[in-house]
């Protein structure tokens, strides 16, 4: 059955990009599917649906757009947490232009939605079938979906970096495989490319709090790793997040290798407009 929140929930967070504070409040919702809105703006269209056609940057982050010209970024660690917890319908209030970057992984998100509950909603839970294999990219980056009964994450990475290295990993997304295995694992960067874009007014918010920080073979963060591959691991839950603008649960198996949200995104627009590759179906129906 589809599902909301059974109440209402409000987070505060600085923005990695702007570095300002945000103030989000998820809301019970009974139709519609994941929607944004930008309550500082009041003079023209302010709701952006959570939709992979809205998407209109993936530079940094993943940014949806709506036609007034109304924007929010930094989407993806929120979509993977209520992707990952089976939220299906919410209303994401937000007082700025950014999703704050919270410690740069699902954490905070998934603990608020798992704390506010979950009610389930009359009606069919929809979900996405994938019918035959889909593919983009090139010179050893790509992202494809194939078919499968239930959604999987195989991905890989190749960094030079010594404290990356070559990772890879599968999951099976289903019985909490989220929660326990990805919702935690944090975004990661370079100690110089945070300072090349500080320098340039970008990453304002940008620090130990909310990013793995590489230098070499080093870990600056005190803490060090919450898991040995959490680098792979965040790019599955970045995926995750990225395939929930799907606008429903995606049943197939998703495999990437040294891809971003750009990619995952181009994905989603080839595999939606190339014939015979999807059906919809009801996850209630088949359950019966």
């Amino acid at each position: 059955m589809p599902t909301t929140l059974k109440r209402e929930v409000t987070l505060v967070g600085m923005g990695l990009h702007s570095g300002r504070p945000a103030r989000l409040v998820l809301r019970p919702a009974t139709e519609g599917g994941i929607r944004f809105r930008r309550v500082d703006i009041r003079d023209r269209n302010n709701l952006i649906p959570a939709r992979y056609d809205l998407v209109t940057d993936t530079t940094l982050c993943t940014l949806l757009s709506n036609a007034a010209g109304v924007s929010v970024s930094t989407v993806e660690h929120l979509m993977a947490a209520l992707a990952g917890t089976g939220v299906t319908h919410a209303l994401v209030d937000i007082d700025g232009p950014e999703v704050p970057i919270m410690d740069g992984s699902s954490l905070r998100f998934t603990r608020a939605i798992l704390r506010a509950g979950l009610v389930d909603l009359p009606g069919e839970t929809r979900a996405i079938r994938v019918l035959k294999p889909v593919r983009v990219g090139e010179n050893g980056v790509f992202a494809e979906l194939t078919p499968a009964p239930s959604l999987s994450i195989d991905f890989e990475i190749d960094f030079a970096d010594e404290a990356i290295r070559h990772q890879q990993k599968t999951l099976s997304m289903v019985n909490g495989a989220f929660v326990r295995e990805l919702g935690d694992c944090r975004t990661f960067c370079r100690r110089a490319d945070i300072e090349a874009m500080q320098a340039r007014g970008l990453a304002r918010g940008g620090s130990l709090d909310n990013a793995v920080v590489v230098d070499g073979a080093r870990i600056l963060n005190p803490g060090g790793l919450r898991r040995a591959d959490e680098f792979v691991r965040h790019k599955m839950l970045d995926a995750l997040g990225d395939l929930a603008l799907a606008g429903a649960p995606i049943l197939g198996a998703y495999r990437a290798a040294r891809a971003g949200h750009g990619v995952t995104n181009r994905l989603l627009r080839e595999f939606f407009a190339t014939p015979g590759a999807w059906e919809e179906v009801s996850l209630d129906a088949e359950a019966a």
